[in-house]
């Protein structure tokens, strides 16, 4: 099975039936599809429903995990910041990409802001504010001492 077409097939379920921007893909372990999913952010009128976290959302529920490891994302687009992060904390193994952010960039999915944002060369576009909280610190503690915590 050739999962890049998989991802592709993704990709146009959301143009055809107006759900959301281009965007498709399919997380593979073992040689199987485990995830599938496209942009669907105009259909559930939720900005993280990009492909590649649903397809995020698919895999760990039909695995019954939070842990990707060992998984390989084919996505049809270079994933954006909040993917990226995503794929992170999914811990994939892989990630194969066929159009960059600065094809995306060309057809109204500009994300270089965010990118400049990350990378400390731009501030954010809304007030970011630090407070001082000693209960939310409690909070943690409770967490880094709880003896039966699942760890990440």
């Amino acid at each position: 099975m050739d999962f890049f077409k998989e991802a592709i097939k993704e990709a146009r379920k959301g143009v055809e039936n107006n759900e959301g921007g281009p965007f498709g893909a399919v997380i593979v372990k073992n040689g199987e599809i485990i995830g599938r999913g496209h942009n669907q952010v105009i259909k559930l009128n939720d900005p993280t429903a990009h492909a590649e976290i649903q397809a995020i959302r698919d895999a760990c529920k039909n695995i019954n995990s939070f842990s990707l490891e060992g998984a390989t994302l084919y996505t049809t687009c270079e994933p954006c910041p909040m993917c990226f992060g995503a794929i992170h904390w999914a811990r994939i193994s892989k990630v194969v990409y066929a159009a960059t952010k600065k094809d995306a960039a060309k057809i109204g999915f500009d994300d270089s802001l965010l990118w400049d944002i990350m990378a400390g060369k731009k501030k954010p576009v809304f007030e970011y504010i630090k407070i001082e909280d000693k209960e939310a610190l409690e909070v943690f503690e409770e967490w880094f001492n709880k003896p039966d915590k699942v760890p990440y």
